[in-house]
């Protein structure tokens, strides 16, 4: 039995607690947790990174994912006359499907657990028997949710309000979408955290895969994580993600998109999806993702968070059986009497009745086809089946209306004795009987205005590709060519990987009125190529390929998962996961100044802008204080202070004359001086920069062409900001920029890097390490190994620096007891051994420092003043 200590480990936005019905399932499955980063902050109390809570177990573990839904692949069904429930395997359910053929395909002894709820409402009477016979039989935990938290849940802000988000609808009326509610935002909450706890029951930390399908629990990954930070989690998104535009107008969008990145991989259907998706954390959340060897990932708080692209698919085994059933024959050939025999041709469109599907829109077409071709009439016949809407509301009662109204209004202009243009069926139909239609249709039109996948035209494709008995009753020869023709949307998942369908924009009437002309006109040959190439698609990418593609995927993601070292920090739905090497720890103000206090000769490197000045200021001169610590730690003989910065030497000798003995290193490291009285000089052979002839009319034409970008004119290097500019295009332009430059820069000696919201061209040569080394050596020339070096950073400039002091650990320009603290700001992939969270952790350390010097400094002369009065 699990603990109930952790239900309030993570604050819900809603306030309110978890259903009452809160029923624990008989523990069939030993919960073994040996995982380090289980327990919030462990990590970081044991010096043993193999730290684990665990309790022993003799069991033999295999392979097991937990799929979790907003729905079980249950059906319920009650005896009228009994009333005992009966349970049965739902077979249209994609996440069955998902276990038939990935356990056929791949792993045989691959165990799947389900967590969902329950289309039907079960007293709380039964609800105990049902958990037990669902998990003994089934493998599966329902969740059951209160008639009421449902209905705010699923109806509420699910349907009224993330549903026609993600479709592109915005709330600019309260017609048109719903306005936001706080309430049904606490009660999605409320129910993803039921969820969570479900998943509670059942998990194996260490081993479990987690995978968590559709828009009904985007922040059911926070909880998980807070729980186990080292959780294997995998997200899918089945609905479309809509672009940043439309995404950052959801008050909550950020408690979203933190929720998702705490999972391991976020699937989607398409590559438009993931890139509006991506774009949402780059504008909101200020994180940049990179490709590396086909994956995307995004760096997030040390963790790496992919993304996958790839289509779900169809049960090829399941729309085959249904082919090859006995009803299905005979139903092809009810439809071959009612269309083909009378001279029929039958274009089909299968639809879920609601505003999305565009069926009005697909009407309107037949309608201008039937007006302005008049040898389809009497010939051509539009066979819609509507099946019913998920949702409810005026929305969907208007499209039904809308949708009655014009196929009446069509078949009276156009009907004939015997023959009606539309045939609208928007009663339940038998899996059969649709895939009857499929098989006798000539043309399949999808005319959705948004969807997330659709796979009504692979359904259709398998079809149409039917099987000996069916080529029987159509009348085919033997081995006969199949040909089948789509007419899509662009606006559908599945639009991108029918290459072979005529794609069309659903709004535009007369353009799908064309494509069904064309698909009617089309040459069979030219059907029998475009079928053919479908065919191979569809068949080789079914639902098991997706399946088995997305699990290896997250397999991969999580196996650096032990070798990291987890904590997590942040409240509510705010909450993440921080993953870093075992040897990357935050800079204790403590240990440094300890360590400071002992040492004899001090070496100290600071970077400028994002260290001792916050990137965000707008104003980089230094500040009274920082002029002041960096004076106390100058006048302390036994330092050697350099500040290295990207920033020219006029700047910086303004900035900092008030400091005589700070060394300065101006434009990474190009000019050096070691005091302020001091001249300068060059530590590599003087730069010829008539390469800047060519380098600043390529920045100028970027600047004119992205708004808010400037150009850094400085005395050997050329630097384009583009920190003011729109962060997408800006970083868009900075790639184009940057090969540009390469480009026409090839044979001149520089080197042109990317660096945070800029790209710089300087010399060669030219780095911060320089500075370093520079450094190090002079002291060991002067006899002083130093025996504390403390070197802090911010950006990718200065990890040259922090590999040099790393370098130098053991070697001859140290003594041998030397403590070196290499740091960068942030918690982030980096050559230092630590980190600092922002400059005002720096400057608690540096204050530290510098009241130990001034301590010092005030002992000596204390001392002094003591022997002239004796």
């Amino acid at each position: 039995m699990v603990s109930r200590s952790y239900s309030n480990l993570l604050e819900l936005a809603s306030g309110e607690s978890p259903s009452p019905s809160f029923n624990r399932i008989p523990r069939r499955i030993p919960r073994v947790v040996t995982a380090p980063g289980i327990v919030p902050g462990l990590d970081e109390l044991s010096d043993d990174d193999d730290a684990s809570v665990s309790s022993s177990s003799s069991h033999s573990y295999r392979d097991r994912t937990i799929i979790v839904a907003n729905q079980l692949p249950i059906r319920v069904s009650r005896d009228p006359n009994s009333q005992k429930l009966s349970f049965s395997w739902d077979k249209d359910s994609l996440l069955l499907q998902l276990k038939d053929t990935h356990q056929y395909q791949n792993h045989a002894d691959m165990e799947f657990v389900f967590v969902g709820s329950l289309r039907e409402e079960i007293p709380i009477s039964e609800q105990d028997e049902v958990s037990q016979v669902l998990f003994d039989s089934f493998k599966c935990v329902p969740t059951f949710l209160s008639p009421d938290l449902r209905t705010r849940f699923y109806l509420g802000f699910c349907k009224q309000q993330l549903w026609p988000l993600f479709h592109y609808m915005l709330p600019l009326s309260p017609d048109l979408g719903g306005r936001f509610d706080r309430g049904l935002w606490q009660a999605y909450v409320s129910v993803n955290k039921i969820f969570a706890d479900k998943i509670l029951e059942v998990i194996n930390p260490d081993d479990d895969f987690v995978w968590v399908h559709d828009y009904h629990l985007m922040v059911l990954p926070t909880f998980l994580r807070k729980r186990f930070n080292r959780v294997k989690l995998g997200f899918f998104l089945h609905s479309p993600f809509p672009s940043s535009e439309i995404y950052k107008t959801l008050p909550v969008r950020e408690e979203i998109l933190r929720s998702l990145l705490n999972s391991d991989l976020i699937g989607f259907h398409t590559f438009d999806y993931a890139r509006h998706f991506l774009s949402c954390c780059s504008r909101m959340l200020g994180l940049t993702y990179e490709s590396k060897r086909g994956y995307i990932g995004l760096e997030y708080y040390g963790r790496t968070v992919s993304i996958k692209i790839l289509p779900v698919g169809i049960h090829l085994g399941q729309l085959r059986s249904v082919l090859d059933l006995p009803e299905t024959e005979v139903k092809v050939g009810e439809l071959i009497k009612q269309f083909r025999d009378q001279d029929r041709i039958m274009l089909l469109g299968v639809d879920d009745m609601d505003i999305f599907k565009g069926i009005s829109l697909k009407l309107l077409a037949f309608e201008q086809l039937l007006t302005q071709h008049q040898e389809c009439r009497g010939r051509v016949v539009l066979v819609q089946i509507a099946n019913p809407a998920r949702g409810k509301g005026k929305d969907v009662a208007e499209v039904q209306n809308e949708s009655y109204a014009m196929v009446k209004r069509i078949n009276e202009a156009f009907g004939q004795p015997g023959y009606d243009p539309v045939i609208l069926i928007d009663s339940p139909l038998q899996f059969y009987e649709r895939m009857a239609y499929y098989v006798v249709a000539e043309c399949c039109l999808v005319t959705a205005v948004r969807d997330g996948m659709n796979l009504i035209p692979y359904e259709y494709i398998i079809a149409r590709e039917g099987n000996d008995r069916l080529d029987s009753v159509l009348g085919l020869k033997k081995c006969a060519s199949k040909k089948s023709m789509l007419v899509v949307s662009e606006f559908i998942g599945c639009s991108p990987s029918l290459s072979g369908a005529i794609r069309v924009n659903p709004w535009n009437i007369d353009a799908v009125a064309d494509a069904m002309d064309l698909a009617l006109e089309m040459a069979d040959s030219e059907k029998q190529l475009r079928h053919e190439k479908h065919y191979r698609y569809v068949s080789t990418h079914d639902v098991g390929y997706w399946a088995n593609s997305f699990l290896q995927d997250l397999e991969r993601t999580c196996r650096e998962h032990n070798r990291r070292r987890c904590w997590g920090i942040g409240f509510g739905l705010r909450f993440r996961v921080v993953a870093l090497d075992p040897n990357f720890r935050k800079l204790s103000v403590e240990t440094t100044v300890s360590a400071y206090r002992r040492a004899k000769t001090r070496a100290i490197l600071l970077d400028y802008d994002g260290t001792l000045m916050p990137q965000a200021s707008i104003d980089k001169s230094p500040s009274v204080k920082t002029i002041q610590i960096l004076n106390s730690l100058c006048r302390d003989k036994n330092n050697a202070v350099f500040l290295v910065s990207a920033k020219s030497r006029r700047i910086l000798s303004d900035w900092f004359s008030p400091c005589e003995n700070l060394g300065i290193a101006a434009e990474h490291g190009y000019f050096f001086r070691p005091c302020r009285d001091a001249e300068w000089n060059i530590r590599v052979p003087a730069a010829d920069i008539s390469w800047k002839q060519i380098a600043e009319p390529v920045m100028k034409l970027y600047t004119e062409t992205t708004d808010g970008s400037t150009i850094d004119d400085k005395e050997t290097a050329l630097v384009w900001c583009y920190e003011d500019a729109d962060s997408d295009f800006g970083s868009c332009q900075a790639k184009e920029l940057l090969s540009h430059l390469e480009s026409v820069l090839a044979n001149e000696p520089v080197s042109v890097k990317a660096g945070h919201n800029n790209v710089e061209v300087k010399p060669q040569g030219v780095s911060k390490g320089l500075v370093a080394e520079s450094l190090l050596a002079t002291m060991r020339e002067r006899n002083l190994l130093p025996d504390f070096v403390l070197c802090i950073g911010d950006d990718r400039s200065d990890e040259d620096m922090f590999e040099v002091i790393s370098c130098a650990v053991a070697g001859p320009t140290l003594d041998p007891e030397a403590e070196v603290f290499a740091c960068t700001v942030g918690r982030k992939p980096s050559k230092a051994k630590y980190y600092v969270d922002d400059t005002a952790d720096i400057f608690r350390v540096m204050q530290g420092l510098a009241n130990v010097s001034d301590q010092s400094i005030l002992s000596l002369s204390l001392r002094s003043t003591v022997r002239l009065d004796e």
